[in-house]
């Protein structure tokens, strides 16, 4: 069991060393991730220029909202593994996974965790910069059970993420390229991951809908749980059971994905 897991461990470590290897160009991402702070900034400020509140909550707490927003995004966002996936089956480099005991999925997670701790780490440097400039616009709730109930919801979001990732992977072993899919995808969670707007502004029936698809558990739902879009406890276990179902349902179809594209695997390179 133990060696088992050590795999695992190894396979963070490298990432973690690969991905310290381009920390300057996570760290550039961060600060110019601060632009587009400020055209929300902007963009929100005139919203609320006639306005006390929308969808009853005030200037401060959306802005919290769209900086939690993009803390998120770093920590659990999937950026490049569908990509790099993609590239493993197209180039044979995956044929290695094929005669050696690791699990592929579990080798890219420990791969992803990495990154994401690199990226989330990165990110707070220029959030402790623009903070002075922020704190008077900022209300964070001070509720004691939103931080654990927000990790462990973080924690889900993540293998979403990463799950949806790996399921545009797999698709390279049916299409030569997944560029449309996944654009398609980013788009979809653009609007439905609460990224441009937050989804408590959507009509009643559309959000209620969106509860029930994968997007809104990516990064909405832990950010509303830590800027007290989500008040009720009870919504928040609700919204936890849907979470861990997704989970389950992708990690499932991934493993379907998995087993059928080895089918039709020409094992070349690698």
């Amino acid at each position: 069991m133990f060696a088992a897991f050590d795999k695992y461990r190894q396979s963070f470590l490298v990432g973690l060393q690969s991905n310290l290897v381009y920390r300057m160009n996570f760290a550039v991402r961060g600060f110019f991730s601060l632009f587009h702070l400020a055209v929300v900034f902007v963009l929100w400020g005139a919203a609320f220029a006639h306005t006390p509140t929308m969808g009853g909550f005030n200037f401060a707490q959306t802005l919290t909202y769209f900086l939690v927003m993009l803390v998120m995004q770093f920590f659990v966002g999937a950026f490049n593994e569908d990509y790099q996936i993609s590239e493993e089956i197209r180039n044979g480099l995956i044929n290695q996974f094929l005669l050696k005991p690791i699990n592929y999925f579990l080798y890219r997670f420990s791969i992803f965790l990495a990154a994401r701790f690199v990226t989330g780490a990165l990110i707070l440097i220029p959030l402790v910069i623009a903070l002075p400039l922020l704190r008077n616009y900022l209300v964070i709730p001070h509720d004691l059970w939103r931080l654990p109930m927000g990790l462990l919801a973080m924690g889900l979001s993540a293998l979403i993420q990463f799950s949806i990732a790996y399921c545009f992977g797999m698709l390279t072993f049916w299409f030569l390229e997944i560029q449309g899919f996944v654009i398609l995808s980013m788009a979809v969670e653009s609007i439905l991951g609460g990224q441009m707007f937050p989804l408590d502004l959507l009509p009643g029936w559309v959000y209620r809908i969106a509860q029930f698809l994968p997007f809104y558990y990516q990064t909405y739902f832990p950010t509303a749980i830590l800027t007290g879009r989500i008040n009720e406890l009870a919504l928040v276990w609700q919204g936890l059971g849907i979470q861990l179902i997704w989970v389950v349902v992708l990690l499932t179809f991934n493993q379907f994905l998995w087993h059928r594209g080895l089918r039709r695997h020409t094992a070349v390179g690698g």
